[in-house]
């Protein structure tokens, strides 16, 4: 029996043998790095209020200056890192004394102190606690989240520096259990049900696992039938994990952490379309809006495992299980090749060209057209075994 275990994972043995001569290369900004003490956020803090009061007291309207999180402009691609902010970017200017800012301003400036008040007593808050403490202020929750990230941004802090914390909307399972930082332990192991990714990744310690290599499942409908099919139990040890589609930072920070305490192959199980590659290239390479933070988010090691266009054709998918790109699949399509990052997969790039030539897109699902459990019991099994990955 353990001989054919160790034959059905010599290919990802192989692989992480690999990813393992990458390893000091990949991991040297962690060494470099050091954590942010309480004190210095407090300074940041002050001197952005000194300049407002200073402003203030010559009789000039205040203005915050946020690095500018939304353009390509501002980023730069490091194949070992990812998209990362660039050190000279372009910067928006939030004015106290203009109509369509001036709310921003506030917002920025109660959230401020908030921060300032938790990281000087040491305590916690989540982005929803922010959010209900006024309301009327905020407005939504998302100019919430978008600020903390702005804030996290323009300090120059990890977000999880400022002792705000964001409810989890992942799920992970698997051979993998850890303590959080409470003392609760936490055990993956259990087949039928998924554990909530936590909400403090930086919190989590003593990290133990078995486990050949972690899985991240695009959708929560696709990680739940593989609960149900129980594929932990059968391709043990492995662990699955969802960020229920484009993924939070939680979830993103979960991966990134399994990579740097395990340094097990990473593969993606997402969509044959745009969207699921996106998503895919997020855990991978990041996100521009969260670029000032690619050293703590991206896991560049990350494989494509399917589904693949040319897996399409290879298993005859029924024509009627797949769908035509729609316009906006197709100018997604035409943007994700134009990412800098692509020159770097050229193996990505064909399967996303021959996406492009047979304008047809198809989800997970559709392997269920030849035959129910094909996607368990034989499209991952075999795609495992073989080395059917990119």
């Amino acid at each position: 029996m353990e001989s054919r275990a160790a034959h059905f994972f010599s290919e990802i043995d192989q692989l992480r043998a690999k990813l393992l001569n990458n390893v000091g290369v990949m991991t040297d900004w962690q060494r470099a790095e050091k954590e942010i003490n309480h004190q210095e956020i407090l300074n940041r803090i002050e001197s952005i209020i000194l300049e407002i009061v200073t402003s203030l007291s010559k009789a000039e309207a205040p203005v915050l200056a946020l690095p500018n999180r939304s353009s390509w402009a501002n980023v730069s691609f490091d194949s070992a890192i990812g998209l990362q902010m660039s050190s000279r970017q372009s910067v928006t200017t939030i004015r106290s004394d203009c109509p369509s800012s001036v709310t921003k301003f506030a917002q920025i400036l109660k959230i401020l102190s908030v921060i300032y008040r938790l990281v000087q007593s040491n305590s916690y808050a989540t982005k929803r606690d922010i959010y209900y403490n006024n309301t009327k202020l905020f407005g939504s929750q998302k100019a919430v989240d978008s600020i903390v990230d702005d804030i996290s941004c323009m300090l120059k802090v990890p977000r999880r520096s400022l002792h705000v914390l964001a409810t989890s909307k992942g799920l992970i399972s698997g051979d993998l259990c850890y303590m959080e930082e409470d003392g609760t332990r936490i055990d993956c192991n259990s087949s039928s049900t998924a554990v909530s990714v936590s909400s403090n990744i930086s919190g989590i310690k003593n990290i133990v696992s078995s486990a050949k290599f972690v899985m991240i499942i695009e959708k929560d409908a696709t990680f739940q039938r593989l609960l149900d099919d129980d594929f932990c139990t059968k391709l043990s040890p492995c662990i699955i994990i969802t960020g229920k589609g484009v993924p939070d930072v939680n979830s993103r920070l979960m991966v990134k952490r399994l990579w740097d305490e395990l340094h097990i192959p990473i593969f993606a199980l997402v969509d044959a379309d745009p969207h699921g590659i996106e998503i895919m290239c997020i855990y991978k390479y990041g996100s521009v809006a969260m670029s000032f933070e690619a050293h703590s988010l991206t896991v560049p090691s990350v494989m494509w495992l399917g589904l693949l266009p040319s897996d399409l054709q290879r298993l005859r998918v029924p024509k009627d299980a797949l769908i035509p790109l729609t316009k906006r699949d197709e100018s997604k399509l035409c943007s994700l090749l134009e990412r800098p990052y692509l020159t770097s997969q050229p193996e990505w790039e064909k399967e996303m060209k021959l996406m492009q030539q047979n304008k047809v897109k198809a989800e997970i699902q559709s392997l269920t057209a030849i035959a129910p459990d094909f996607l368990t019991q034989i499209y991952l099994p075999n795609k495992l075994r073989y080395g059917g990955w990119i």
